[in-house]
């Protein structure tokens, strides 16, 4: 396991602008096939925002808005389901498919309702794990997808090893969008499922005469978006260097602290309302591309993310408040004391274009935590 960051995490801001030169292999072609052949499948908005353009001093800027993927209100549909299709998959192609199966799962809230959906669809069963901190409606919107909803007094972390224990039931599988040694096969197809999301945002850019972004801002919980957009933009053929900034929770910043350390680590998390982030340690699997991937990462308040939210919705994109993170973490970036080294370190000038990733609707996770 990581260890423990210092309890002051004094740190807000990483930067190391030359990760723009490294490079990896791509996320693997028939995912997009995949997700075309569901019934749900659409394409979701990638809108335009002229006056945050203006706001921040650059030349455009796009959200890329994930109120309403395959019939949810969160992007972790597409890691999900793709996840779910290729472990029915093997287990079929093993001679296990006769008897009941449980996909099991632990969540902040989205990954656990996604991973219910694909089970109710397919005709499984769902057993999901919910930490403290994730508000009512969101637990029982997993319920509502006839998933088996256990609640725990603990956090995302400790969701996540009770989940892993249900796993070893016979006729059991974890579908985790988290690694660890020796649990990594299943969070990488998730993370490939993501990868449909950035393939989305090249085409939509490119119909609107964009091309390829100078700044992609993703949020982070345990970094599998994070690994799925360092590996997109990583790979491209253009050679273009997109910058890539993670956003966090200050409470709950467990990859900017890796990133200070330089190794991962894990964080006590505390309250945010920023519930799909709360996590205290990195992917296993993720942590060595957004290490060597990553242009920079911050760290935001509650407050920061609340009024991004209330700014995009007033801009007619309903995001929650982890949707709502990357423009809050791009905003403190952009202002106050040392914003021109830090928009230097992103390579931002004013003509650069700029796509904030809002990763829920507003539907998905009620604004504050839920009590106790």
């Amino acid at each position: 396991m990581p260890e423990t960051a210092p309890s002051s995490r004094p740190a807000l801001w990483w930067a190391r602008p030359a990760s723009g030169a490294w490079t990896c292999a791509p996320a693997p072609t028939q995912v997009r096939a995949f997700h075309a052949s569901l019934p749900e499948y659409a394409p979701t908005p990638l809108t335009e925002l002229p006056s945050l353009a203006d706001d921040l001093g650059v030349g455009r800027v796009f959200v890329k808005d994930e109120s309403s993927r395959l019939g949810l209100p969160a992007f972790k549909a597409l890691g999900a389901s793709w996840a779910v299709h290729r472990a029915l998959a093997e287990r079929a192609a093993h001679g296990a498919e006769t008897g009941p199966v449980t996909l099991v799962a632990a969540t902040d809230g989205n990954h656990g309702r996604a991973v219910a959906r694909s089970a109710r669809l397919l005709g499984r069963r769902a057993h999901v794990f919910v930490p403290q901190g994730v508000h009512p409606t969101a637990a029982a919107a997993i319920a509502a997808e006839n998933a088996e909803v256990t609640r725990i007094a603990g956090t995302y972390d400790e969701a996540v090893r009770r989940a892993a224990e249900a796993a070893s039931a016979p006729g059991a599988i974890l579908i985790q969008d988290t690694a660890w040694p020796g649990y990594e096969r299943i969070p990488g197809w998730i993370v490939e499922g993501y990868s449909t999301l950035c393939a989305e945002i090249d085409e939509q850019l490119a119909a609107a005469g964009a091309g390829m972004p100078d700044l992609v801002a993703v949020p982070v919980g345990v970094g599998s978006l994070a690994q799925a957009v360092v590996t997109h933009y990583r790979a491209h053929p253009s050679g273009w260097a997109t910058a890539l900034l993670s956003v966090e929770p200050r409470t709950a910043d467990c990859v900017l602290q890796s990133l200070v350390l330089g190794e991962p680590v894990s964080v006590t998390t505390g309250e945010t309302t920023m519930a799909g982030l709360n996590c205290g340690t990195p992917s296993g699997i993720a942590w060595p591309l957004l290490r060597d991937g990553l242009d920079a990462a911050i760290a935001v308040d509650d407050a920061d993310s609340a009024r991004a939210a209330g700014d995009l919705a007033a801009l007619g994109v309903f995001s929650g408040p982890c949707g709502a993170a990357p423009l809050a973490g791009v905003r403190a970036a952009l202002s106050g004391e040392g914003a021109d080294e830090r928009r230097t370190a992103l390579g931002l000038g004013p003509a650069s274009t700029v796509v904030l990733l809002s990763t829920e609707g507003s539907a998905a996770n009620p604004h504050g935590a839920a009590p106790g």
